[in-house]
């Protein structure tokens, strides 16, 4: 819209327009900044890639620029143009100068334009036409939506109606902007946005996959999205890796968890909103008793599930309540960095991994040197960690830790599976003496189809529980202690309470029971 700069006073420093918009308030840094870099992703100019992202309305923008061009302005979408007035021009020369005449009197043309400052232009057309040209300045999107009309119907004319449905068919067409989706994201209940080729933006609802009522996706766009939302340093390690994770934040849409992936020779990308603001354990559902075992000075926490189940999401909620009520050194490895943690009463050192070190291993590798009091590790994956992991709990730190598991006792039995057979009795003595509490999580979709509800399982390490893991009799826990205890209770128990309130279906309850005839025996009795 206009040129990019605005033509400058005699000794005045040249000022770009977006700068212009700025320091006169009419839009704030962040939004240059997004409207920038999608200009360098797509092309195009500035302003109607302001208007376009819903940063400034036309008519402000015209406004703006009409004052400080010192030339009227004209809003396309309002005008009609008969065929006489546009019988002034060949079609070749508005396509190709981008001017568009509005009205004509004996002496004089009005002229739309997208840069009333071509001075060349204005002098062509005023020789060629004998008349004084009196240019106005209009939007780069309405002049090319004008050209399109015009194109289809030649010698009809052209109203503003007809041109604003033409940007809206051209616009419908193209790709949705990425910050269109991520606000999409932001203010919709889905958990994840799924972007790949060949389908149209998909969302995760309930776990359910929902497409949007737009064309497919193209390579084109998905590799577009994926330079837009990562560095360029994030994309160098992106080809040369075949995928990639990290967090983003857009200060007025809030942050995202995203992964970029190929597949197919083409790119994929899944994005996940991620709430900045860490909800209470009363909304997350999580039991109050919790926060006794995350107060604890040392010892080992294990939150398990399945992928996309809120353990994340736990375990930030742990780190806050230690950060709000314990005066402590917190160090936590994350991959990536989801949730941004203030220091309260606590120091919070976040590391992230691929950034601040390495891998996992690396971090706790050297994380003694740091003096935490607590370790907050986001999973833990590997024989290396597992054994620095237990090791810590063991000498005075307590740790937290993600394991991807069915339920907690096969939590157990992965740590010590991941072991080889002459380490695996040593690391059950340190794991009943260093474990305090497993808890094995699941979000289970509401029956009113509002979100999600989170059914837990839960074993603490008691006395007897430590027993059997000395015995290798972990799997006696769930047999032995099926009706639910002081120190073990089913996720069936959790699931069959929720579908007593009323909150979620028989059928859901069913479908994420780990033993599906206790589920329906607690169901049935009640």
């Amino acid at each position: 819209m206009v040129e990019d700069t605005m033509k400058p006073r005699k000794g005045e420093k040249r000022q770009r327009l977006g700068e212009l918009l700025v320091e006169y308030g009419l839009i704030n840094t962040n939004q240059l900044k997004e409207a920038l870099r999608r200009q360098s992703q797509v092309g195009g100019q500035i302003g109607s890639i302001l208007v376009e992202m819903g940063f400034i309305t036309v008519d402000d923008l015209l406004d703006f620029l009409s004052r400080q061009l010192g030339v009227p302005s004209a809003n396309l979408f309002k005008l009609d143009i008969s065929p006489e007035i546009l019988k002034v021009f060949p079609l070749e020369k508005i396509r190709s100068l981008k001017v568009l005449p509005i009205s004509i009197d004996d002496s004089s043309v009005t002229l739309a334009m997208v840069n009333p400052r071509d001075m060349m232009t204005l002098n062509e057309i005023e020789f060629s036409l004998g008349k004084k040209v009196k240019p106005v300045v209009v939007p780069a999107t309405q002049m090319e939506a004008a050209i399109r009309s015009l194109q289809s119907r030649p010698a009809a004319g052209i109203t503003g109606e007809a041109m604003e449905k033409e940007a809206k068919r051209t616009e419908a067409q193209k790709a949705p902007q990425l910050l269109s989706l991520l606000r999409f994201l932001a203010k919709s209940p889905a958990t994840d946005m799924f972007l790949t080729a060949g389908v149209p933006p998909s969302i995760k609802l309930h776990n359910d996959l929902k497409r949007a009522s737009m064309d497919s996706l193209t390579p084109a766009d998905c590799e577009r999205y994926a330079k837009e939302l990562m560095p360029e340093k994030g994309w160098e390690v992106f080809t040369k890796k075949g995928d990639v994770d990290f967090a983003i934040t857009y200060p007025d849409i809030g942050r995202f968890r995203v992964n970029v992936y190929k597949q197919r020779n083409s790119i994929s990308i899944t994005m996940r909103h991620i709430m900045e603001i860490i909800p209470p354990l009363e909304e997350l559902n999580l039991p109050s008793w919790i926060k006794d075992y995350a107060l604890k000075p040392q010892g080992l926490i294990l939150i398990t599930g399945p992928t996309g189940h809120g353990k994340t999401t736990t375990l930030a909620a742990m780190v806050d309540i230690i950060n709000t009520h314990r005066k402590c050194n917190i160090v936590t490895l994350e991959d990536p960095i989801e949730y941004l943690h203030k220091h309260k009463n606590s120091n919070v050192n976040q590391r992230e991994i691929g950034l601040d070190t390495e891998s996992f291993h690396e971090g706790l590798k050297r994380i003694f040197r740091q003096y935490p009091d607590v370790i907050v590790v986001g999973e833990l994956r590997d024989v290396e960690s597992f054994e620095i992991a237990l090791h810590a709990a063991d000498t005075g730190h307590l740790v937290i830790s993600t394991v991807h598991a069915n339920n907690s006792t096969s939590t157990i039995e992965r740590i010590i599976n991941i072991f080889p057979p002459h380490q695996q009795n040593q690391i059950r003595l340190k794991l009943a003496d260093s474990l305090l509490l497993v808890f094995s999580q699941k979000l289970v979709p509401l029956k009113k189809g509002e979100g999600r509800i989170l059914a837990y399982e839960k074993l603490i390490n008691t006395y007897r529980v430590k027993n059997l893991i000395r015995e290798a009799k972990t799997h006696q826990i769930r047999s032995q202690m099926l009706t639910g205890s002081e120190d073990y209770t089913t996720i069936d128990i959790s699931l069959a309470e929720l579908y007593r309130s009323d909150l979620i279906t028989f059928k859901d309850g069913l479908l994420y029971a780990d033993n599906e005839q206790f589920f329906r025996d607690l169901t049935i009795a009640a």
